[in-house]
């Protein structure tokens, strides 16, 4: 059997990325979270880690490239939101 042969964590990362993308997205459209609130970006970040190992697995280069710079721009918000909110 094809899945018992595929080491349950990738799939399971797949899953917990799809989610945290899917809830910040679902979030910032109902308006219980803004761009400019960190927990957004860090739901990417955690969307991006997940979604990039899954895809990594499965040698799916264009979503490893997609998430590896969606997980990038993330971080960075987060820094640029905490350094902006010290001043």
């Amino acid at each position: 059997m094809l899945l018992a042969s595929i080491p349950l964590i990738y799939p399971v990362l797949g899953w917990v990325g799809t989610i945290a993308y899917l809830v910040a997205y679902l979030l910032l459209t109902i308006g219980r979270l803004r761009a400019n609130q960190p927990f957004y970006h860090f739901l990417n970040v955690i969307g991006a880690i997940g979604l990039t190992a899954n895809a990594m697995y499965y040698a799916d280069m264009p979503n490893v490239v997609v998430n590896v710079f969606w997980g990038v721009i993330a971080v960075v918000a987060i820094f640029f939101l905490l350094w902006k909110k010290k001043d």
